[in-house]
């Protein structure tokens, strides 16, 4: 076997360092500081960056003016993304711009594909449902009305909704089927409320009363919602783990030079043991990620279907990014809570790609559904 990265997902990588090493995480007014948003809008300069780099296209074929790669080369992206706090859509867009690849209609996909490429449209996907807990498919209704459809309903906790040119929308029928409606940010029958994210960043409730979607923006195919889904929680694992690395990274730097008797506290046992058990969270989250990217990007079989090897991801990214931060703000001391020094950020955000990620404790049901259905050996 051969876990190494392909020439493709490497230069990715090389790519995407390229670009966030200019990044700095305190970009923005501290979200411990702000009574509302830490801005208005993502960090376009840095879009415009990672367009030029081709960066937004890297899973869009040819004809798309993509590099038709894979998702383990997106989520090696995000993790890189996540190292500096990137305030940008990437995982949303890029999964958006994926999903109407292969799912959506040539019409759509010839409108779209190549704008969303060259960071010119910007999507992004309503996952949270109404109340951040229930199934964000069953939030919105969508019947067939002629040559449209219309949807009713309400989602939480849209990321990026107030600035993104289109919101996927996750409907259900009347049969019980779910569909993805791309709804435009200014559309009638639509309103959003802002809200605001763990991170500072802005959110968007988006409300669609009676709203008319032509039936050309609507994917209407089976297993579209899932596939999407299942992406988007491998990306939020992938930056989970870039988050984690850069947090342990900073950890180590302080816990090496600040001194107590005269020694690095690093050298401490108490210290030592738990940091490397930090490390060892690190190597569980990156394992069972490249395994979900794995299973999404190339289809294989496996004992289970790939819900759970990304419900296993999700186990450990959504528990290790909360010890993670947890212990480096017990190893950094009152330093790690001053807020002109970037690892309270770096707390808020894990914060965030915790609740985005859920408890454990429900992919862990999710995980023994799927082993009563699909019982091993």
């Amino acid at each position: 076997m051969d876990f190494t990265f392909t020439e493709e997902q490497q230069a990715a990588v090389e790519a995407a360092r390229a670009v966030f090493g200019g990044v700095a995480p305190d970009g923005v007014p501290s979200p411990a500081i702000t009574a509302g948003a830490v801005a208005d809008d993502f960090d376009r300069a840095l879009w415009t960056k990672l367009a030029d780099a081709d960066l937004l296209s890297l899973l869009l074929a040819a004809e798309y003016g993509g590099a038709g790669l894979d998702a383990i080369a997106l989520c090696l992206v995000l993790r890189e993304a996540a190292k500096v706090l990137a305030r940008v859509p990437l995982l949303e867009s890029s999964a958006a711009a994926v999903a109407v690849q292969t799912y959506g209609g040539e019409e759509l996909k010839a409108e779209l594909l190549a704008r969303a490429g060259r960071g010119e449209v910007v999507l992004t996907v309503a996952a949270n449902g109404r109340t951040g807990h229930d199934p964000a498919e069953l939030a919105v209704t969508a019947r067939r009305d002629g040559d449209a459809w219309v949807l009713d309903g309400v989602q939480t906790a849209v990321p990026w909704a107030e600035n993104a040119d289109f919101t996927v929308v996750p409907a259900h029928t009347g049969d019980g089927r779910t569909v993805l409606a791309l709804v435009p940010r200014v559309h009638d029958g639509a309103v959003l409320g802002e809200q605001i994210s763990t991170t500072g960043e802005r959110l968007g409730e988006l409300r669609l009363e009676s709203a008319r979607i032509t039936a050309r923006d609507v994917i209407d195919a089976d297993g579209a919602w899932e596939w999407l889904r299942e992406l988007l929680a491998t990306g939020t694992c992938a930056l989970a783990l870039g988050l984690g690395e850069r947090v342990l990274s900073m950890t180590s730097a302080y816990t090496g030079k600040r001194e107590q008797f005269g020694y690095p506290v690093a050298t401490f046992q108490a210290v030592a043991v738990q940091a490397a058990d930090r490390y060892i969270d690190l190597r569980a989250m990156e394992a069972t990620l490249w395994q979900a990217a794995w299973r999404i990007s190339t289809g294989a079989g496996g004992a289970l279907p790939a819900s759970g090897d990304v419900a296993v991801a999700k186990i450990w990214a959504s528990e290790g990014v909360r010890r993670i931060v947890q212990t480096a703000q017990h190893l950094h001391g009152g330093f790690g809570a001053d807020v002109d020094y970037p690892l309270h950020r770096y707390h808020a955000w894990a914060k965030q790609l915790e609740l985005s990620l859920g408890p454990a404790a429900a992919h862990e049901e999710a995980l023994g559904d799927l082993l009563a259905a699909h019982p091993l050996g």
